[in-house]
């Protein structure tokens, strides 16, 4: 057997130990929901990475991102379809999804955005009784070689500082 063919069968293991965090989440029952918590909670904004709260929405940072930045845009209404949505909310959701994305260009500046909802489980969604929109950073280049090969993603900034920036500069541009 050649050393490349033995070399073959080994694995390395990289280990992402947040990750369990999320793991458990799937497997246990939740108190509620994260979104409804970060609504209601209102003296727990940091812990609930709530970045702003009106009357029909929430935006909050994904506790476990794919990309530095990576928010949620969820209706304040606790619903699984979009189309249980009265207009009106629908509408703010759209306005919130632009301007969160207008101060998360500013805050890690992105080349680019994917911006969209996952609905049922089956299709991706981690909370699939609550809608939401992802809105996720993107860099030229920023499919590396760790989530291609190792399933693993590098994030550069920590959650608290991605949030504080966000913060701030939506204070200076007068939003929620």
């Amino acid at each position: 057997m050649s050393e490349k063919s033995r070399d073959a069968g080994r694995k390395t293991n990289i280990h992402a130990p947040w990750r369990i965090q999320y793991i458990q989440m799937l497997s246990e029952e939740q108190a509620g929901c994260f979104l409804c918590r970060a609504r209601d909670e209102t003296d727990r904004q940091e812990e609930n990475l709530l970045l702003w709260r009106t009357g029909r929405c929430v935006v909050v940072m994904n506790r476990f991102p794919y990309t530095a930045g990576h928010l949620l845009i969820a209706p304040a209404v606790h619903c699984a379809e979009p189309d249980e949505l009265p207009d009106a909310v629908l509408i703010e959701l759209a306005v919130r999804v632009r301007d969160a994305k207008r101060v998360m260009q500013q805050v890690v500046n992105a080349g680019g955005f994917n911006i969209g909802m996952n609905l049922g489980r089956c299709a991706g969604a981690g909370l699939p009784e609550h809608v939401h929109w992802h809105l996720v950073p993107r860099w030229e280049g920023d499919t590396n070689f760790m989530s291609v090969t190792g399933g693993v993603r590098v994030i550069p900034q920590t959650l608290a500082a991605v949030a504080q920036r966000f913060r701030v500069l939506s204070d200076e541009l007068g939003l929620p």
